[in-house]
């Protein structure tokens, strides 16, 4: 019997494809998880409907309401061991022959004899360090054995440079941007007539597609960070400025998560660059760090944590998201470094991770809002949000609610990181050194009020000791806990 391969949305490029018949399915129920950024639906519906036409007669495309009106009592399929839990579980359960993942530097059963084989916790440098030694990525031979190109494995230090002073971006070329075609303006009718039928939830602006939906988009973009951002990439990697939302960033996160770049891929280009001495050191190890190192390792840690890891909750966090968050409005929170990136997220679906980790989840985390919620709104409003990506990310690196597994600390900071990394300080009411009055920064303020909130839970983390030192050498600790209590809005 010849099998049709069910492909997965994050399995629509080229390292999926051995040629054989594919099963697309568009599942509208897909749409209606929960609230969900224009801009992602657009990108979804664009991707699925452009690879059905790319494939021609190779392809079985459905448009149904659920999955189960095509795939139940189906004995003709099988499948690339798909994305998600609730994926994975469908397929088995129609009995679908399974193939091994793909679209990673490293498989699931290498990462799992390499943790299994670890002493205590996993950590992500030790993986990343393996990973790089196993596979000669970005490595030099010494002669007596291989060492990491540039003589270090990590050049993160290098790669924390604030803004330039006075600055409005960085001065580089505007990112190669895709235009939409007639299968866009299909997508784009189809989510207006389901909205205006409150058939969907969606939120965010409506603007032109700006990440690819195509195997050949993908590449164009590829093309353009290596010759237009990738030398700036490293060094401005963790800064932002409010007038230039891209930076130096690749920008590839989504057309990688949808499948349509095999990260290998992107590795072995950037690389080229830096064996050619067109590219730095700094800003090629950055990405190899981000590619074959971080992302490599939430997906292992999603199928490795269980199902259940995003009902962690160590830090005790229950408080629920505000509605400025939940509908993008920027334009109601008063605090600029956060108004400035829901902005950008109502605007773009997307934002580096540095506005993610150290603007919204630092403000998340400080406020205790619940990390499950935060979880799901990350997946809905981000354009490369997946169920896999954003667990560690979220419940782990940015809130602490797994107690540490994926970071070692929590990562709060108050306004003077904000301010050294960032020009947002310099538009807001609020001053980055006040801790308490009327001009008393949210963030430095927020910062004590979560040290005191959570102190019992993390007083035997060592990296939390000097922190927590400070804390208790505050002579206006209560009156600041005091008034972050009362503090209404954003």
């Amino acid at each position: 019997m010849e099998r049709i391969r069910w492909i997965f949305v994050g399995q629509l490029g080229e390292t999926f494809d051995d040629g054989g018949r594919m099963l697309l399915v568009e599942a509208r129920s897909d749409l209606r998880r929960g609230p969900m950024h224009r801009a992602k639906a657009h990108l979804i519906l664009s991707a699925i409907r452009h690879r059905a036409a790319e494939l021609g007669d190779r392809a079985e495309f459905h448009q149904v309401e659920n999955i189960d009106d095509i795939v139940a009592g189906r004995n003709d399929l099988e499948v690339i061991d798909p994305p998600s839990y609730a994926e994975r579980t469908l397929a088995r359960s129609i009995g679908a022959a399974v193939l091994p993942s793909r679209g990673f530097v490293t498989g699931e059963a290498e990462f799992t004899e390499w943790a299994d084989a670890r002493k205590g916790r996993p950590i992500m440098e030790d993986f990343y360090r393996w990973v790089r030694a196993r596979t000669g990525i970005l490595m030099d031979s010494d002669g007596s054995g291989n060492t990491p190109a540039g003589g270090q494995w990590n050049f993160d230090h290098e790669n924390r440079q604030p803004p330039p002073k006075k600055a409005v971006s960085l001065g580089l070329p505007e990112p190669w941007w895709p235009e939409e075609d007639d299968i866009d303006r299909e997508v784009r009718a189809d989510l207006d007539r389901w909205q205006a039928a409150g058939e969907i939830q969606l939120v965010g602006e409506d603007g032109p597609r700006r990440f690819a939906a195509t195997v050949g988009e993908a590449q164009r973009a590829l093309d353009d960070f290596i010759e237009s951002r990738l030398g700036d990439f490293g060094p401005f990697e963790d800064a932002t400025l409010t007038g230039d939302w891209t930076m130096a960033h690749s920008l590839l996160s989504a057309p990688l998560n949808l499948g349509l770049l095999d990260p290998r891929q992107v590795i072995d280009r950037v690389e080229a660059e830096y064996r050619a001495g067109r590219a730095p050191i700094g800003s090629v190890e950055g990405i190899v760090r981000q590619l074959g190192g971080w992302r490599d390792w939430v997906w292992h840690l999603y199928w490795r944590l269980g199902e259940d890891y995003t009902d962690r909750n160590a830090l005790g966090a229950t408080e629920p998201i505000p509605r400025e968050l939940l509908e993008l409005d920027a334009s109601a929170i008063e605090a600029n470094c956060l108004s400035q990136t829901i902005g950008g997220v109502r605007e773009h679906g997307w934002a580096h991770h540095i506005q993610r980790l150290m603007i919204i989840g630092n403000w998340a985390l400080q406020r205790g809002y619940d990390p499950k919620q935060m979880n799901a709104w990350f997946i809905g409003m981000f354009v490369d949000g997946t169920e896999w990506v954003m667990p560690a990310n979220v419940v782990g690196m940015s809130l602490f609610a797994d107690g540490g597994i994926v970071g070692t600390k929590p990562y709060a900071a108050g306004g003077a990181y904000v301010n050294k990394m960032t020009d947002y300080c310099g538009g807001c009411r609020f001053n980055p050194k006040v801790r308490l009055g009327p001009d008393a920064c949210p963030v430095t303020a927020g910062y004590w009020a979560f040290l005191d909130r959570v102190e019992p839970a993390i007083r035997g983390n060592f990296r939390m000791a000097q922190p927590l030192a400070g804390l208790r050498r505050l002579s206006d600790r209560e009156q600041v806990v005091d008034q972050e209590r009362r503090r209404t809005g954003l």
